[in-house]
């Protein structure tokens, strides 16, 4: 893995949403529309402030896992994966300059959502601001990660849409925002605890109740890094040139 290759990759995608305005205003406004929306919903600002954190960090999450496995798919589909792997650029290279510019992505789309919602819809955080931005980062990194692992197993866009209801669905019906963890079937409880969006949401919940940190809080910050990171290493091991 060489930098220099990884920060030029970056600085390419970066160029190419500058020049898809659309996306762009996906990215970074959808997720405070649809927290504005929620707290209308609710018309309690108690309410908002209860269930809040939790989508903070749902909503980045399942639209990174969108635009990163549509947009790598179209780089197969197009051909311009497989002339840039001609290049000395390694998977890993690739992998990293994608992570990194919708990382910077990430941290302005969670800062706009967390900076309304805190400021203008009345959310109240008992613990620290950086730590619920932290962890809201982290779950969109972890969507976007999970998107660029699914994309070399679907053939068009289609397919890779396909993919949330089977990738994403499930962690946002078990991740306990709708129902307490401890109070689903062990089945279930079971199922959810190898699901990386439920301890996202068990952080999130905890930096909002209490502004003490905690080993819990250090394991559940720890367990979704090293999983988008494991998805990272998975789709660099499966990451394919063209689609055939």
């Amino acid at each position: 893995m060489t930098v220099s290759i990884t920060l030029a990759t970056t600085r390419r995608i970066l160029a190419q949403l500058r020049h898809d305005p659309r996306t762009v205003v996906m990215l970074v406004l959808v997720p405070t529309l649809l927290m504005l929306l929620l707290r209308f919903v609710f018309n309690s600002a108690e309410m908002f402030s209860r269930i809040a954190p939790a989508l903070l960090g749902v909503f980045p999450f399942v639209i990174m896992f969108l635009i990163a496995s549509i947009t790598t798919l179209r780089e197969r589909t197009a051909g311009t994966l497989e002339r840039l792997m001609t290049m000395p650029l390694g998977k890993f290279d690739l992998l990293a300059g994608y992570a990194l510019a919708f990382g910077l992505v990430a941290v302005l789309q969670v800062a706009v959502a967390t900076a309304v919602s805190l400021w203008w819809l009345g959310l109240t955080v008992s613990g620290s601001v950086w730590s619920l931005l932290l962890i809201t980062v982290l779950d969109a990194l972890l969507g976007m990660a999970l998107g660029l692992f699914v994309s070399a197993f679907a053939t068009s866009e289609f397919q890779a849409v396909q993919f949330m209801p089977l990738f994403v669905l499930p962690q946002a019906l078990l991740c306990g925002l709708f129902q307490p963890r401890d109070e689903m079937g062990w089945v279930l409880h079971w199922i959810s605890d190898v699901m990386p969006l439920s301890y996202a949401v068990e952080a999130l919940t905890q930096v909002t109740r209490s502004a003490e940190w905690t080993m819990p809080l250090t394991r559940n910050i720890l367990i979704v890094l090293g999983c988008a990171v494991l998805a990272l290493a998975l789709g660099a091991a499966t990451l394919r040139r063209r689609t055939p």
